[in-house]
């Protein structure tokens, strides 16, 4: 029996606004077993909203699906929660996932403004198809994985889709650090301490520090200075 949890709308996964349930709706189309309308809801939100990691709205009302869906911009967490969202709209039971990862090719600048290249809390949802919990990260969008030469990541609803190892020239991309669990809502205070920890540069007060930039255009600058464009 299925955990009601994973089927009811939070604070954050706000699966019951009429926005998400039409564009939901709109995506499963015509699809009528489970995994097919998964696929479809993942991909719709993979390649719809774009991956952003600047400006995060690290508030209950800047991280609902909802409200990424109406800007059509988010950063990992933020379309994990899209997605599941999208999925228990749908009637199909979803979560969150959460990992410590090793970013190897982000940005000079998103790199500078962290500290670091270890990303905390990276988040991915978890479908519950054919009694299994199945892994789906919708993160990054077709345009910004070909600025940054990477193949978008697939997902058949019956392996765990998970960032790639390696970028298109074999150069590590991700690597998983921490698994951190799995959560029927957005761990917010848990999340908002671990950043306070790791990025005390970038997030020094409650509400996180705002970054303006476009993210897609340094990756595709960066990568055109390494192959001497």
């Amino acid at each position: 029996m299925t955990d009601d949890r994973f089927l009811a709308p939070t604070p954050i996964i706000d699966s019951d606004h009429p926005a998400v349930i039409a564009y939901a709706r709109a995506a499963a189309g015509d699809a009528s077993d489970p995994r097919e309308r998964a696929i479809r809801l993942y991909k719709a939100v993979r390649d719809d909203v774009v991956y952003d990691p600047y400006g995060l709205g690290l508030d209950v009302a800047g991280m609902r699906a909802s409200t990424t869906l109406a800007n059509r911009r988010g950063w990992c967490v933020a379309k994990a929660a899209l997605l599941a969202a999208c999925a228990r709209a749908e009637g199909i039971p979803a979560r969150l996932g959460f990992a410590d990862v090793r970013n190897h090719l982000s940005t000079e600048k998103l790199r500078a403004a962290m500290g670091t290249d270890l990303f905390v809390f990276h988040g991915n949802a978890e479908l519950l198809l054919d009694a299994r919990w199945v892994k789906a990260t919708p993160a990054f969008n077709k345009e910004l994985c070909a600025k940054f030469g990477v193949e978008p990541l697939d997902w058949d609803g019956v392996h765990d889709s998970l960032l790639q190892a390696h970028d298109g020239a074999k150069r590590t991309f991700m690597e998983y650090v921490r698994d951190r669990g799995s959560y029927d809502d957005v761990p917010l205070d848990e999340i908002l301490a671990a950043f306070r920890e790791h990025y005390p540069t970038m997030f020094p007060g409650a509400g996180g520090t705002k970054l303006d930039g476009d993210f897609g255009a340094e990756g595709a600058a960066e990568r055109r200075t390494d192959r001497g464009d």
